[in-house]
């Protein structure tokens, strides 16, 4: 895994002597360095620049394939175009052989070269020939022109900003900003959508002008214009089949299993490859057990042909709150897991004043501000991965893929009560909105919604009516159901749940799951794999029919049928729980109340927020009335974030102006 980052302009230096010249070098490079240093996390084994007169291009390397070559950025044979690469080809030894065969002579035995080769043999359908996550630029120099292009299903992230005619991109926001000239802005646009969603929904970050390639696209720039073109190459759109009955249904139910079986394993040999070991995160839950069972059996043929003994699912990784047996601790469960497979298991509980002093570092490497306290967790699982191993396999995706989230079987819940009058179900849900929170509250408000009204994705923090309270200048943009309008008219016809699901294939997965999961491991320099968001896994999952989803208030049904043949029963069928936080037990006592009270009277607070909403939603908290826990957390880690990226740099600037 790598960072990449990098500058391309216009240069008319026609006039200038050759000292002049020199001197502009210089300057291009030491701005290229420093773009570079603040992503050394991402790649602390190599750090190396490629500077023409209109492109500057930076990489730093974390070493996982052909430790010793594939050097970048990497420039094709006749210097004609340059390549810098964040990720992982998985198939990229069958794409070597295809261009070989083509012609092509490879100088190296990595994943690099296959991409300068492809770009020259496929130009902008390179992307559709691959498997793999990734984010990459290629710089044609004969074209003066820049090619961007980001996986899938974006586990690799990308962003750019066009600034006075100059492109700059960057696999972190925070390179970006290290370009001299580019403001911090706050984009309030994205603070807004922020409050409902947890996380940053738009393709405009939240700084104004610097934008991420969303998943599935590519991007085009020549040097010196004005324009940037893009275009998707691939969408996340399900496709699935008929239910089955009876007999015929129970056929059905055993093919599904077999062939999630067959291209899990698949993927998993493919996400194997690596010239160093292969690690696992382990939560108590069936995606990462299954993951982390197949790792453990898999032996590429490559090493049984030459009798290696296999480095692959040897250590597994378990992160925990509160004693073992406690809702918010996996690890016991965790490990009978990995006593079943041999695998070497190493636990953490996490305290909590611990946790609490991570939550600025984690916004820190996050970029943007995050509503997701599990991004806290990850932050200490991959701390205590990266002791160990350069790489580790996860299981973000599958709950996406297959159907897994709970709020999916709500549809077959709310299914008869929906038959009732519309006036009767908003009478009742007008009635409950001024209950406190008991059972049954949530069933009558959302009872009374259509799908579209009622799911944005996993997080529904503030409703529009209590973000416009909440902000002292809402900028009152669309609303959440107006941002999703055209992915739902997409799927007009598919069932209910089909629809959740392919809201979260297109925003929460990207926004939320991939971005921690990225920000964390990377923050400790460790690759994370997730072989469930596979092309190949996919192309299967996008079929499975409803049933082979959510059946009798289950989820994944299929997934885990598949995951039966592996793990015992109790595990292939437990329900999730994903490294949870016990926030809503902090907030009740003073050492976390303390931190609310602090973060809600900053300058963050005072400038954007109505101070005396954010105390009465803590009271109301405090009280027993209402569970407002992810409520203040959303609001906490914008303020704690904001702190960092603007007041923080305010004081650096003050310094930097008082030492001249």
């Amino acid at each position: 895994m790598c960072g990449i980052c990098g500058f391309i302009s216009k240069n008319d230096n026609t006039g200038s002597s050759g000292e002049q010249k020199q001197m502009q070098q210089k300057i291009r490079s030491a701005v290229l360095e420093d773009m570079m240093n603040v992503i050394c996390h991402r790649g602390p084994d190599d750090g190396r620049m490629y500077l023409d007169g209109q492109a500057a291009l930076g990489f730093r390397r974390l070493s996982i394939l052909d430790l010793e070559g594939s050097a970048q950025p990497m420039t094709s044979e006749n210097r004609d175009r340059v390549l810098v690469f964040n990720g992982e080809i998985y198939n990229y030894r069958e794409l070597r052989k295809e261009l070989q065969e083509c012609g092509c002579r490879f100088h190296t035995q990595g994943d690099a070269e296959v991409l300068l080769h492809g770009y020259g043999k496929w130009g902008d359908r390179l992307p559709e020939h691959l498997r793999g996550m990734f984010a990459f630029a290629i710089w044609d120099a004969e074209k003066e022109e820049v090619f961007l292009a980001r996986d899938h299903f974006g586990i690799k992230p990308l962003y750019y900003i066009l600034y006075n005619k100059t492109f700059v991109f960057a696999s972190e926001i925070k390179s970006i900003l290290e370009y001299p000239g580019i403001p911090r802005i706050l984009n309030e646009k994205a603070l807004e959508q922020y409050l409902s969603f947890q996380y940053s929904v738009l393709d405009e970050t939240f700084f104004q002008g610097i934008y991420r390639l969303e998943p599935g696209n590519w991007l085009k720039h020549r040097a010196g214009s004005s324009g940037i073109t893009v275009r998707r190459y691939f969408s996340p759109e399900l496709a699935p089949e008929p239910d089955r009955r009876g007999k015929a249904g129970i056929l059905e139910e055993k093919r599904w299993a077999e062939e999630i079986e067959r291209v899990m394993k698949e993927s998993i040999r493919l996400h194997g490859r690596a010239d160093v070991e292969v690690g696992a995160f382990l939560s108590g839950g069936v995606d990462s057990a299954f993951a982390a069972a197949l790792l453990s059996c898999e032996n590429s043929e490559e090493q049984r042909e030459a009798g290696k003994k296999s480095v692959y699912g040897k250590r597994a990784y378990t992160v925990g709150f509160g004693p073992e047996d406690s809702a918010y601790n996996e690890t016991a469960r965790a490990g009978q897991i990995a006593e079943k497979y041999g695998l070497i298991h190493r636990s953490r509980r996490i305290e909590e004043e611990e946790f609490w002093e991570a939550v600025p570092e984690v916004l820190y490497y996050m970029d943007e501000p995050l509503g997701d306290a599990s991004a806290v967790s990850l932050y200490f699982l991959a701390r205590e991965a990266a002791r160990d191993v350069k790489a580790v396999v996860s299981g973000e995706g599958s709950d996406e893929l297959f159907g897994g989230y709970r709020i999916y079987c709500e549809p077959g819940v709310l299914n008869l009560y929906q038959k009732l009058p519309q006036k009767f179900r908003n009478k009742a849900a007008q009635l409950a909105q001024k209950l406190p929170d008991v059972k049954g509250k949530n069933f009558l408000i959302r009872g009374s919604m259509s799908v579209e009204e009622r799911f944005i994705g996993n997080a529904k923090i503030f409703s529009c009516e209590e973000r416009c309270a909440l902000l002292k200048n809402p900028p009152q943009t669309v609303s959440p159901a107006e941002l999703l309008e055209n992915d739902y008219r997409r799927t007009r016809g598919m069932r209910d749940a089909d629809r959740m699901q392919e809201i979260d294939l297109r925003h929460w997965l990207a926004g939320d799951i991939l971005l921690k999961a990225d920000r964390m491991s990377m923050a400790h320099s460790l690759e994370l794999r997730v072989p469930f968001l596979d092309r190949e896994v996919f192309a299967l999952a996008r079929r499975l029919p409803g049933r082979q989803k959510q059946r009798r208030g289950k989820t994944k049904r299929a997934l885990r049928l598949a995951a039966a043949r592996y793990l015992p029963e109790e595990a292939a069928s437990r329900p999730k729980l994903g490294f949870p936080v016990p926030l809503r037990l902090w907030f009740l006592k003073p050492y976390a109340r303390k931190k609310l009270i602090d973060a809600f009277r900053s300058g963050a607070a005072e400038k954007y927020f109505r101070q005396e909403e954010l105390m009465r939603l803590l009271e109301e908290h405090g009280q027993g009335r209402r569970d407002n826990s992810r409520k203040l957390w959303t609001v906490y880690t914008f303020c704690v974030w904001y702190s960092i990226y603007f007041y923080a740099e305010t004081d650096k600037m003050n310094e930097t102006e008082k030492n001249l």
